[in-house]
């Protein structure tokens, strides 16, 4: 299971054996079962997780309503980054939509082997880019998309999430009530 991670990391820049040596002591893999929450609203975040297998969803409770605004599935990485940056507490949820085999780092680890390997540091860095770029051009979509193209981007850039997400869930993350997502899949299938 960590190659996954391995090779995810050798992407973006190649690793020693020593280097690889290193991760692979400090890795911890869990197994989350289906609904499980790995960090709700209020509290701090200390880890963050690289998704080997599973769905894991964030969500916002607004006026009681669950607003989903992010999916992550294999091979990306799940931070609450300002909670866990800025040791305050999170405005979201993060659950597993079906089971999860997750890689669980926290900051104690990760500094630690920052200090023996700047490289990885390097690494960190550019997957927090990779991160912040998906996040930005994500929010971006709800100020200029419709909920229509916002479907029709998930289809495209996304379609595995149509199988393995309930229907109000995905109504969710495009802004739409579930009655509102069947009336615009029966306009696009018409």
């Amino acid at each position: 299971m960590e190659q996954k991670l391995l090779a995810y990391f050798s992407k973006i820049l190649p690793l020693s054996q020593e280097e690889i040596d290193a991760i692979v002591a400090t890795l911890t893999i869990k197994i989350y079962p289906k609904g499980s929450v790995l960090l709700s609203e209020g509290e701090i975040s200390s880890e963050a997780y690289f998704v080997l297998d599973g769905c894991v969803r964030q969500y916002f409770l607004v006026d009681g309503e669950e607003k989903t605004n992010n999916f992550f599935t294999e091979e990306q990485w799940v931070i609450s980054m300002q909670s866990m940056t800025y040791n305050s507490p999170s405005k979201h949820f993060l659950a597993c939509i079906d089971e999860c085999t997750l890689v669980v780092g926290n900051r104690e680890k990760e500094e630690l082997l920052y200090s023996q390997f700047p490289k990885l540091a390097t690494i960190s860095r550019k997957v927090m880019e990779k991160v912040f770029a998906e996040q930005q051009e994500l929010s971006g979509s709800y100020f200029t998309d419709t909920p229509e193209e916002r479907y029709l981007n998930l289809i495209h850039t996304r379609p595995e999430l149509l199988q393995r997400v309930p229907q109000y869930i995905i109504a969710s993350y495009i802004g739409v009530k579930p009655e509102s997502l069947s009336r615009i899949r029966n306009r696009l299938w018409l």
